[in-house]
């Protein structure tokens, strides 16, 4: 059996009550952090050369990318998770709230 991810947790982003049915917006409980596209080339580029080329090249290729705007890029693309159930369902799981964090688990079966 394989998970759905690497965390069973999500947050709630969204409440929509209807009166009958209760709608939870979930998303993963994963703190994401952007990260510039001028570090992601550093990186990549660090990676590819011996430490004698490195020295050559990581000077002037920061000198060329530093003439580059930075552009942030989120480095993980959360799963989202929408789900309607009935009042009785989502008394009966606590009445969770906007912030509040919920174990699922997810699995073919």
């Amino acid at each position: 059996m394989q998970t759905l991810s690497a965390t069973n947790e999500f947050r709630v982003t969204q409440l929509v009550d209807n009166g009958q049915m209760i709608q939870l917006t979930l998303i993963e409980n994963v703190s994401t952090e952007p990260i510039s596209q001028k570090q992601m080339i550093i990186e990549n580029v660090s990676k590819k050369l011996d430490s004698e080329t490195k020295e050559q090249v990581m000077p002037l290729l920061e000198a060329i990318l530093q003439a580059q705007p930075t552009v942030n890029i989120k480095t993980y693309q959360q799963t989202q998770i929408t789900i309607a159930m009935p009042r009785s369902r989502y008394e009966k799981i606590g009445r969770p709230q906007v912030g509040n964090v919920m174990e699922l688990d997810l699995r073919r079966i």
